[in-house]
C-alpha cells in the first residue's frame, strides 16, 4: 500500500515527510498483519457490488450476529468492536462491514491532525479486510468550522477511494438539516463529498420545544419533514438512507393523565427546557417483554405519530412508566415511506436490540422486524 499517494491526493507533501515515519510503521503493520483469517482468501477482498439499494445495519458487539437476517442486509458497521468471523461470513454474503470513525471536532483546523486520523483508519482498514468507514461526527459547530468539516470528509473519501478501491465512505446526519443540537453542517457539500448520508431518524426529542411530555422517539411526521429538507436542499434522494430506531424510550411519568399524557422529568439539553434525557433507552427485546408482563393499558398507538406506546407500573417505585418505541406496523409506515421517495434505502441503529433468543414468542418478534424490511427494498436490482 503506497501512503504516499493519499498525501498526494491531499497535496501535502511536507506533511508526509513529517509523518514518514509513522507512515512506514503502519505500512509495515500492514504488511505484517494482513494475513487472512477466513478460510477462503478471497473473502478477505473489498466487496465489488456496485452502488445498490442500502440496508444499512450497526453492529455493536452482540454475540448472536449469525441469527441476524443477512440476505436483508447490504452493510454493517463495527462499532467499537471487530470480529473476523463476522467480517468473512459478511463477505460470503456480499455484505460490506466498515469502520466507524469519530474524528473530534475541535481539532479540525489541524491539517496534520486531519491527515494523521485518515492515514491511521485506512491503514486499520486495510489490515482488518473492511470495505471502508462510516463517520459518525456528532458534535457542534459553528458556522466557521463547517467548511472544515466538508473538506475532512472529502480527505477522508479521497483517501480511501485511492487505497482501497471498491471502498464506501459515509456520513452520519441529524434527522433534519436544521442545524439540530447545534450541529450546523454543510450537508450539501458532505453529501458531495462521500457516498451517501446515514440520516439519523431518531432520538428525535433531544430536545423538547413544546410541553414536557412522553413522546414518539421517530414521529412520522417529523421523521418526513427532516428528510424533505434534505431533499430541498438539493441532496439527491439517492444520497439519503433514512435510518430507524430498532429500540424505545422509557419515561418516568410525573403525572399521567387519563388521556395518556405523560409528564416527565425537566432536563435541559443545549438551551432547551426539556429533552429524551428525561428518559432511558430500551432495547426493542426487553421493551416487548414488558408490554407483554407489565403493562397496565396494553399496546396503544398514536395516529399522529404513527408510533405505539404503553403504560406500565414500576413494581420497586410504584410509579407509572411511558414507553414510546417502534415495531413492524410503525417501521413499515418509514419503509414505504423511504421507497416512495426513491431514497437510496433504510438502516437501523442497532442490529443487537432484537432478542435472538430460542423463545418462540420472541423468535416471532424478531422474524418480523426483519420481514418488514424485504418487503420494500430486497425486490428488484436497483443500480445507482
Amino acid at each position: 500500500m503506497e501512503f504516499s499517494k493519499i498525501c498526494e491526493v491531499f497535496g501535502i507533501f511536507l506533511l508526509c515527510s513529517l509523518l514518514e515515519v509513522q507512515c512506514l510503521v503502519i505500512e509495515e503493520t500492514v504488511k505484517e498483519s494482513s494475513d487472512c483469517p477466513c478460510s477462503d482468501p478471497g473473502l478477505c477482498d473489498v466487496i465489488k457490488t456496485p452502488p445498490r439499494k442500502e440496508v444499512f445495519g450497526f453492529w455493536v458487539g452482540g454475540s448472536e450476529w449469525m441469527k441476524y437476517d443477512w440476505n436483508a442486509l447490504t452493510t454493517v458497521v463495527m462499532v467499537g468492536h471487530y470480529d473476523a468471523k463476522m467480517m468473512c461470513y459478511a463477505h460470503s454474503k456480499g455484505v460490506r462491514v466498515t469502520l466507524l470513525g469519530n474524528f473530534p471536532l475541535a481539532n479540525l483546523s489541524s491539517v496534520s491532525d486531519r491527515n494523521k486520523w485518515i492515514i491511521e483508519k485506512v491503514a486499520m482498514a486495510v489490515d482488518l479486510h473492511l470495505d471502508g468507514i462510516n463517520l459518525d461526527l456528532e458534535n457542534p459547530i459553528d458556522a466557521s468550522q463547517a467548511p472544515l468539516l466538508t473538506s475532512f470528509v472529502d480527505e477522508t473519501t479521497k483517501a480511501f477511494h485511492l487505497s482501497i478501491p471498491n471502498s464506501q465512505v459515509t456520513f452520519d446526519a441529524a434527522w433534519s438539516s436544521g442545524c439540530i443540537d447545534g450541529r450546523c453542517y454543510d450537508y450539501v457539500g458532505i453529501a458531495k463529498s462521500c457516498d451517501f448520508l446515514f440520516v439519523m431518524s431518531y432520538d428525535e426529542q433531544s430536545q423538547i420545544f413544546g410541553p414536557c411530555i412522553a413522546m414518539a422517539n421517530s414521529p412520522y411526521n417529523k421523521t418526513a419533514y427532516g428528510v424533505e429538507m434534505f431533499l430541498k436542499l438539493g441532496i439527491p434522494a439517492k444520497q439519503l438512507v433514512l435510518g430507524v430506531p430498532w429500540y424505545g424510550y422509557d419515561y418516568k411519568c410525573n403525572s399521567l393523565s387519563k388521556s395518556n399524557v405523560c409528564a416527565i422529568e425537566h432536563v435541559p439539553f443545549r438551551g432547551v427546557n426539556c429533552s429524551d434525557a428525561a428518559g432511558k433507552q430500551i432495547n426493542y427485546g426487553g421493551l416487548m417483554q414488558l408490554l407483554a408482563k407489565n403493562a397496565t393499558s396494553g399496546p396503544l398507538f398514536n395516529t399522529t405519530y404513527l408510533a405505539p406506546f404503553f403504560n406500565y407500573k414500576d413494581s420497586k417505585t410504584d410509579k407509572m412508566h411511558q414507553i414510546w418505541y417502534d415495531n413492524p406496523k410503525s417501521l413499515t409506515a418509514r419503509y414505504e415511506y423511504a421507497s416512495k421517495m426513491k431514497l437510496r434505502g433504510v438502516g437501523m441503529w442497532n442490529l443487537d436490540t432484537l432478542d435472538y433468543s430460542d423463545d418462540p414468542t420472541a423468535q416471532d418478534q424478531t422474524k418480523a422486524m426483519w420481514k418488514a424490511i424485504g418487503k420494500y427494498f430486497l425486490d428488484g436490482n436497483e443500480v445507482f
